[in-house]
C-alpha cells in the first residue's frame, strides 16, 4: 500500500516551486516518514523555517508552521519551545540561513541544548538568489559573488554544532533517503537540540558553473565527499581531508535540557515570592 504523503502536506500548494530534481522533496519525504513512524499529531509539533528554498518546507507541510526572516529560525523557535515545552518544534534553514546570517543564533541554539531539531539543508551554495557564496561553499568552486573561484575555507557545520554544545549531531545526504529518515527520527525523539545537517544538490545554481549541469552529476559529487562515519574513524588525518562522516556524529543524554532547566528556575522563584510576575522574571534577569 502506498504511503498518503497527502495526509501531511497542504496539497493546495502543490506542485512545489523547487526546480527539477532538487534535493529539497526527497528532504521533505524523509520528513514526513519520520513523523509518521513516530506517531507524532500534527497538532503537537511546529515547524520553523526561514528564507531561501528550504523556506518554502512550512508552506507545504500541515502542521503548525511559521516562515520567519532571514537567519532567524533559532529566534523564533525558541520562544516557541519555551512557551510549548510538552510540543515538538522542529526548524529547517539552509546553509547560508543557518551559518552566516543565522550563525550566531544557531551557536546558542547548540550552546543552551533546548530540545529544538534543527535541519540545515547544506546545498553548498545560495541556490534561491543565484549562486552566491555560501558559508560552505568549497574553495575553487564559481559562485556569482566569486567568480575566479571560492577562496573562502570550507565551514564544517556538524563542527561548528559540536564545538557549541549541541548534544546531538548528525549528517546524512540525500543519496541516502532512508538513512536520512533515521536520523530525523532519532534526532525528534532526542531531549535536547538536535542538529542535523543533510547535504543536498543545487545542480541548478551550483552545479551547471561547476561540471555538474544534472542532478545525477551533483548528487554523484555529494557521494564522493562523503562517507560514513565507521569508515571516515579508520581513516589516516590525510586520508579523511575533504571528506565528511555521515551518521550520528554525537549522542548525549547526560546534558541538562533548557526548559528543564528554566521550569527549576519558576519552581525556585515561587517557593522564595510566592505567585511569579513578569516584574519578578525582570529582576530575576
Amino acid at each position: 500500500m502506498a504511503f498518503n504523503y497527502d495526509k501531511y502536506l497542504r496539497t493546495e500548494k502543490m506542485p512545489t516551486l523547487w526546480c527539477w530534481g532538487c534535493g529539497d522533496g526527497v528532504i521533505l519525504k524523509s520528513f514526513i516518514r519520520a513523523i509518521d513512524k513516530l506517531g507524532i499529531d500534527k497538532n503537537d509539533m511546529c515547524l520553523v523555517s526561514g528564507i531561501g528554498c528550504s523556506g518554502r518546507f512550512s508552506s507545504y507541510v500541515d502542521m503548525n508552521t511559521v516562515h520567519t526572516t532571514h537567519g532567524r529560525t533559532i529566534a523564533y523557535a525558541t520562544g516557541i519551545k519555551l512557551a510549548n515545552p510538552d510540543k515538538h518544534v522542529v526548524c529547517v534553514a539552509g546553509d547560508g540561513d543557518a551559518l552566516a546570517i543565522g550563525g550566531n543564533h544557531t551557536i546558542h541554539g547548540c550552546r543552551r541544548n533546548i530540545d529544538i531539531t534543527f535541519i540545515v539543508i547544506n546545498n553548498f551554495i545560495y541556490g534561491l538568489t543565484n549562486s552566491q557564496t555560501s558559508p560552505t561553499t568549497p574553495q575553487g568552486m564559481w559562485t556569482v559573488s566569486q567568480k575566479a573561484g571560492n577562496i573562502d575555507p570550507t565551514f564544517d557545520a556538524c563542527k561548528l554544532a559540536i564545538a557549541s554544545g549541541a548534544s546531538f549531531v548528525a549528517r546524512e545526504t540525500v543519496n541516502s533517503p532512508k538513512k536520512m529518515e533515521k536520523v530525523i527520527m532519532e534526532g525528534i525523539k532526542h531531549k535536547g537540540f538536535s542538529f542535523i545537517e543533510i547535504n543536498s544538490n543545487c545542480h541548478i545554481n551550483l552545479g551547471r558553473k561547476n561540471k555538474m549541469g544534472s542532478a545525477m552529476a551533483n548528487l554523484d559529487w555529494i557521494d564522493s565527499i562523503t562517507v560514513s562515519k565507521k569508515k571516515y574513524d579508520t581513516l589516516s588525518p590525510e586520508e579523511q581531508m575533504n571528506l565528511l562522516p555521515t551518521g550520528i556524529l554525537k549522542q548525549d543524554t547526560e546534558v541538562a535540557e533548557y526548559c528543564d532547566m528554566y521550569k527549576e528556575i519558576q519552581k525556585a522563584h515561587q517557593g522564595q515570592r510566592g505567585k511569579i510576575t513578569q516584574d519578578d522574571f525582570e529582576k530575576k534577569i
